[in-house]
């Protein structure tokens, strides 16, 4: 009996839902509505949602929220059906068979938001205390606020069955005292509120914000909850009083068809507005509201100008949103005044339009039109045009610096959104693909990446992925990027990032062979010169490079020649282990001036290197400067670093000159700039061959048709230049062909 008298009262709830459901809607779509009603309590049954709260109960309850905004059937039963997709294979197909395609897209819509798992942990927006959000966090806002923008800019409604759905958790949550409230209330305040706020639905942006004050914040809410009703009777009388005088003086002024009634402060508000502003309750003006509701904008300013006769306005409280409408399109007068009893009061004046477009923003566009299939769509598409503004939102969200500049460098046409299997959105250039999507979540992600499922399915790396795509990338334990990512036409990689990420792994591959090579030549050399104990960073430094890795880089591209090195190891392995001195400059204990031809006046046996700035050559005019720990350096004497050296430390400048002929070879660069065509370097090389040179290393660069080409070569004295120099201006295209 007890069984029979719940399901008759269930009935009779459900019966009257649909009545709810149908309010204003014409008999057809109250059809639709109630045949979507039946359809999704069929599917929900004991289905649960994340959040504890039955998915029947939640759908009711959004479509229920739709209702109070007045927005029409295709919304009311997208609401309905919001977790069809969730747990039915073809869920969305069969919505849109049964209800339409308008309806179905409104579904997929909003089964795409809800699958958004944003990280706001610790984050709330509005809160002093709670601290500046981390750089990690404020990206993960973005990434979600710029989802939203899009979906906005496709269907508004979309945001708004997500704003309704978010309401009806914040409903449940006041009833179920589930931890994760504290967390759903913090993005409610980061995210939603000012969306609703930012498009106007101020009816849903009230409550949004109350309750996830209420969670948030439970003893501050109840103390000015409780000072709001310790004197409610009070201040409702003296609104009763206010509202009267002011509709009788409005009557003897002849202003007729005019709304006038006391407006509810919200506790949040309250609290913002008291921790703004420093006030303490007393001295919030707005406890104590009107608001005027009139038939024309004249009508507007004549209430004000009687409002002001009637009461005493308070400086610098009156704004006029009529001229100078708000950011969101917000328009109304708002003024206060001093009372005779020295309380203040807050009056709105506003007319029938604005006051629609103020309690419902852009949902009003969305009422059932009356017999109109048609009408309404400029409207529509005008709201369009305004919704791409929204991007100046920021001062409602975070203090991001960057913020603005952030989202004017994304064109919302030329942006893709995706997401991870995670739910996390990604955002990328459109024509990206799988790659640019793995390199763009974690670079060794993309190194790894050997394949991608698009919603599921397998799909080619240089497959273009579209917004609302689910991407999940195939990759491997280990492993590397492919050449063929970097050929354009295959199109694998469109984001620059990628692209430098897939060089920089070659780069980093291709050095570590040449350490491997220059490892191999530096112990080759090492062994056969039987000294295998020299220690490898002083030998570094003594040849001029800062580490050992350098050294081993240098030998191996050829930048470091065997006989530098076997003088530098010679006279390590001579000096052992003897202290520099003050100069530090070791002597050499045989056959310093014979080994490079280099005679130190007034100094003997002393060791010598050729500096690598100017790589002098006989018969060069040279002169020395004693390094530290490295011996003498030996300068052209025309060269700019020595003339810098000499000037900071002229103590250590010493005479020296060419020892004679020796048999010695030099390092000497060349410079040789040409016209860029196909076989200009084998034939600059051909010329060496021919004039018996040794390059050891070379360097070109190719720039507007332009080839400018650096060789380090072998000579043994500088009168090899002029012929060698003759040789290479006769090679076809060489402009110029000089010593370095």
């Amino acid at each position: 009996m007890v069984s029979v008298t719940h399901s008759v009262a269930a009935q009779s709830d459900f019966e009257h839902s649909l009545q709810t459901l149908s309010d204003g809607l014409p008999d057809e779509d109250a059809a639709r509505v109630r045949a979507a009603a039946e359809f999704a309590r069929s599917i929900y049954q004991e289905q649960t949602l994340g959040s504890g709260e039955g998915a029947w109960r939640h759908a009711l309850g959004m479509a229920l929220i739709l209702v109070g905004l007045r927005l029409d059937a295709d919304t009311r039963i997208a609401a309905l059906l919001f977790a069809v997709p969730a747990y039915q294979a073809q869920g969305l197909e069969e919505v849109g068979e049964r209800f339409g395609a308008a309806v179905a897209q409104l579904v997929g819509g909003i089964s795409q938001l809800h699958r958004l798992r944003p990280i706001t942990h610790g984050f709330v927006a509005h809160s002093q205390e709670d601290g500046a959000q981390n750089t990690a966090e404020l990206k993960a806002q973005v990434e979600v606020l710029r989802k939203m923008l899009l979906a906005m800019v496709e269907d508004i409604r979309v945001v708004l069955l997500r704003l309704a759905s978010r309401t009806q958790t914040l409903r449940y949550y006041a009833a179920a005292a589930d931890p994760l409230r504290v967390q759903v209330a913090r993005e409610t305040l980061a995210l939603y509120s000012p969306l609703a706020n930012r498009l106007g639905v101020w009816e849903l942006k009230w409550e949004l914000e109350d309750l996830s004050f209420r969670f948030l914040h439970p003893d501050i809410y109840k103390k000015i909850a409780k000072q709001l009703d310790e004197k409610r009777a009070e201040r409702e009388q003296f609104i009763v009083d206010a509202i009267a005088r002011l509709r009788h003086e409005l009557a003897a002024m002849g202003v007729e068809d005019v709304e006038v009634y006391g407006r509810p402060k919200h506790i949040y508000s309250i609290w913002n507005k008291m921790r703004k502003k420093s006030l303490d309750f007393s001295e919030v003006y707005d406890v104590r509201a009107l608001r005027v509701i009139v038939q024309s904008v004249k009508d507007c300013y004549t209430v004000l100008g009687l409002v002001h006769n009637l009461w005493s306005p308070i400086p610098k409280e009156f704004d006029d949103y009529i001229s100078n409408p708000k950011a969101n399109n917000y328009r109304s007068l708002h003024t206060a005044v001093h009372c005779p009893d020295g309380r203040a009061l807050e009056v709105q004046i506003r007319t029938q339009e604005m006051h629609k477009h103020a309690e419902l923003g852009v949902a009003a566009h969305w009422r059932y039109k009356e017999g109109s299939k048609s009408g309404g769509q400029g409207s529509y598409d005008e709201k369009i045009a305004w919704l791409r503004q929204l991007l100046t939102w920021k001062d409602e969200v975070a203090d991001a610096s960057d913020w603005v500049r952030h989202y004017k460098e994304a064109a919302l046409d030329e942006t893709i959104y995706v997401m991870t299997p995670q739910g996390r959105v990604v955002d990328l250039p459109r024509g990206a693909t799988p790659v640019d999507f793995a390199y763009r979540v974690h670079t060794d992600l993309g190194h790894r990446c050997r394949g991608a499922k698009i919603n599921g399915a397998l799909v080619t790396l240089n497959t273009p992925l579209e917004t609302g795509q689910r991407v999940e990338v195939i990759a491997t334990k280990q492993g590397g990027p492919s050449r063929d990512w970097l050929n354009p036409a295959l199109g694998y990689l469109l984001t620059h990032r990628a692209r430098v990420k897939v060089r920089q792994w070659f780069s980093a591959r291709e050095y570590e062979e040449t350490l491997t090579e220059g490892r191999a030549i530096l112990t080759r050399e090492l062994q056969r010169m039987g000294s295998t104990n020299v220690k490898l960073d002083e030998l570094a430094q003594k040849l001029g490079f800062a580490k050992t890795d350098d050294l081993l880089a240098g030998l191996a591209r050829g930048d470091l020649g065997l006989r530098q090195l076997q003088t530098a190891v010679r006279g390590e392995a001579l000096a052992g282990d003897e202290a520099p001195d003050e100069v530090a400059v070791k002597k050499a204990k045989a056959k310093g001036i014979a080994d490079k031809g280099i005679l130190i006046v007034g100094i003997d046996r002393l060791m010598t290197q050729i500096a690598g700035c100017c790589k002098p050559t006989p018969p060069d005019p040279i002169v020395g400067f004693v390094t530290r720990g490295k011996g003498v350096s030996i300068h052209r004497a025309d060269c700019p670093n020595f003339a810098h050296m000499e000037a900071m430390h002229p103590e250590r400048v010493i005479e020296t000159e060419w020892g004679g002929e020796t048999g010695h070879l030099f390092a000497a660069d060349l410079i040789v700039e040409a016209g860029d065509r196909q076989g200009l370097l084998r034939d600059v090389s051909e010329t060496f061959m021919r004039e018996k040179i040794n390059v050891i290393a070379v360097n070109t660069q190719s720039r507007r048709g332009v080839a400018r080409m650096k060789f380090t070569v072998e000579i043994s004295h500088a009168g090899q230049f002029p012929r060698l120099l003759a040789a290479l201006r006769d090679v076809k295209g060489v402009s110029a062909a000089r010593r370095a």
